[in-house]
């Protein structure tokens, strides 16, 4: 890409989204980024007065990406239990997809940071409580499933980052864990021939 290119906001928010997956919040520089888009600071500025409006707009991406489209997807599937299954398939199978997700959580401090952080907990959370209702739990059971479920995702990724090796295998592990977490929770019953939809 030829310098000077005048890139659209969108290239800027992804650009600073892979930032701060990379290197966290002090990754979101705008001389380096611009660097790497092959592009210049007078591009950046046609689109954001400061770097707070950047960061702002790549934590509105990794919000519609990770939790907006995901709900949207998830909700083209027929039952709670397919949800569920596509659901756990894909954030506990793809460890890329969640590097942002733990940057963030990193610097859960940052002022831009804890509101989106907030937001994004409670709406995962009400989701998947609202797919432990319709699977005949009370109010309390399907909020207590939830928080284990999102606790899992959380604590499983977390501890693979600090550990010195994965905790599951790359390969057979990553595949079973889903369905043996959702065994736990829901009962084999649950994730029988109606649950195995994945999402497109």
């Amino acid at each position: 890409m030829a310098k000077g290119v005048r890139l659209d906001r969108q290239a800027w928010s992804a650009a600073a989204l892979q930032a701060i997956a990379d290197r966290g919040m002090a990754g979101v520089a705008i001389e380096p980024i611009a660097a790497r888009l092959g592009t210049t600071k007078g591009s950046f500025y046609a689109h954001f007065p400061n770097r707070d409006a950047l960061i702002e707009a790549a934590l509105a991406l990794w919000e519609e990406r990770g939790t907006q489209d995901l709900i949207e997807a998830l909700d083209s599937l027929p039952t709670p239990a397919a949800r569920l299954t596509a659901l756990f398939t894909r954030v506990f199978g793809e460890p890329a997809l969640i590097r942002a997700e733990l940057a963030l959580l990193a610097d859960a401090d940052h002022p831009l940071v804890r509101p989106v952080l907030g937001r994004v907990t409670a709406r995962r959370l009400a989701y998947l409580t609202a797919q432990f209702t319709a699977l005949g739990q009370s109010d309390g059971e399907a909020r207590n499933r939830a928080v284990l479920s999102y606790t899992a995702f959380i604590g499983l990724h977390q501890t693979d980052r600090v550990a010195a090796a994965p905790l599951l295998d790359p390969a057979e592990g990553r595949e079973s864990y889903p369905d043996f977490l959702l065994q736990l929770l829901l009962g084999a019953a649950a994730t029988g021939p109606a649950a195995s939809s994945a999402l497109p």
